[in-house]
């Protein structure tokens, strides 16, 4: 009784009711990927709903804080910006490695989140097991741990360890290993009373019907997913290894993700060459700890070939 089209729709097949607001066949699907309850996962329009709906749910704004380990992915200082928390730093080491008595510096009664990124974005770099342990432990609020591209690393997602921690929010996503970055759909992992809070402040039809059938058939077909996965792990490492070939390549430092950070002679340079070449990679280098840093996808091998052709031809 929603006041829905009883005639249906011009389509062929039906969209004329709304979706299931709690998205529970997808939910009980991914829960026995996961090893987890259906009531332990939130799912969103992409991570950033999670993102977004975390910093709603459990900060006040003017008071409360959130710490944030730059260089890292953007969307949590946007999200905190607009919720007016405030934004605590402790920023990684210049090799990248974490600081654990820079997040205890930061760290004050008003601190609600911690935003931990492994492997992390832009570096591709995961945290070290045993900081995520003695933050889990030290830390007053919820500690999120971005895993949106985990699935590119050898080691064992913390989704696995959920009971241990009640403090402990594991972001994934179906964008990056999955294929799925047109569907949006992030996932959040946590005890059931915080995921409570954000299906009580999320709107009410986040996911569409087209969005839940597709990522329910897509998580049908997983060995499709592990066989592309494959393919980009050993394009990882020729590119890593052909990289190291070039003149205007410095470093290409070690990833754990689908992409590289490689450190170049002249990044704005050598980024805009590449846009004329038809290229687009990212160019990091106003990042922390990245001077003339590009951040690069690991593509098709045609791709991969043409990035590779385009950096031996630059000239300064």
């Amino acid at each position: 009784d929603a006041n829905e089209n009883s005639l249906g729709s011009p389509l062929d097949e039906d969209f004329s009711r709304y979706p299931d607001p709690q998205q529970q066949t997808l939910k009980t699907s991914i829960a026995v990927k996961k090893g987890v309850q259906p009531e332990q996962i939130f799912l969103g329009n992409g991570s950033d709903e999670a993102i977004d709906l975390l910093l709603r749910g459990f900060c006040e704004p003017g008071r409360d804080n959130v710490i944030l380990m730059p260089p890292t992915y953007g969307m949590y200082a946007v999200q905190a910006n607009i919720h007016g928390a405030e934004i605590r730093t402790a920023p990684l080491r210049p090799d990248f490695s974490p600081n654990a008595e820079a997040v205890k510096s930061a760290t004050n009664e008003h601190s609600k989140l911690l935003f931990l990124c492994s492997p992390n974005n832009p570096t591709g770099q995961c945290l070290p097991d045993n900081f995520i342990l003695e933050m889990l432990g030290d830390f007053p609020g919820l500690v999120v741990l971005d895993e949106a591209y985990a699935d590119f690393s050898e080691k064992p997602s913390w989704v696995s360890r959920l009971s241990e921690f009640s403090n402990l929010v594991v972001l994934q996503t179906l964008s990056k290993a999955w294929g799925l970055a047109g569907l949006r759909v992030g996932m959040a992992f946590a005890n059931q009373l915080v995921i409570n809070v954000l299906n009580k402040i999320k709107y009410p039809y986040n996911l569409s019907t087209a969005t839940i059938r597709l990522a329910e058939n897509a998580l049908q077909q997983e060995p499709k997913m592990q066989e592309k996965v494959s393919v980009l792990l050993a394009e990882r490492a020729r590119l890593e290894t052909e990289l190291t070939k070039i003149a205007c390549v410095e470093k290409v430092f070690p990833s754990d993700a689908n992409f590289l950070l490689v450190r170049v002679t002249d990044a704005d340079r050598i980024y805009q060459f590449l846009c004329e070449n038809g290229v687009i990679v990212r160019n990091r280098s106003r990042e922390m700890h990245c001077e003339n840093c590009l951040r690069v996808t690991v593509g098709t091998p045609e791709e991969n070939d043409r990035l590779l052709s385009s950096l031996k031809s630059f000239r300064h």
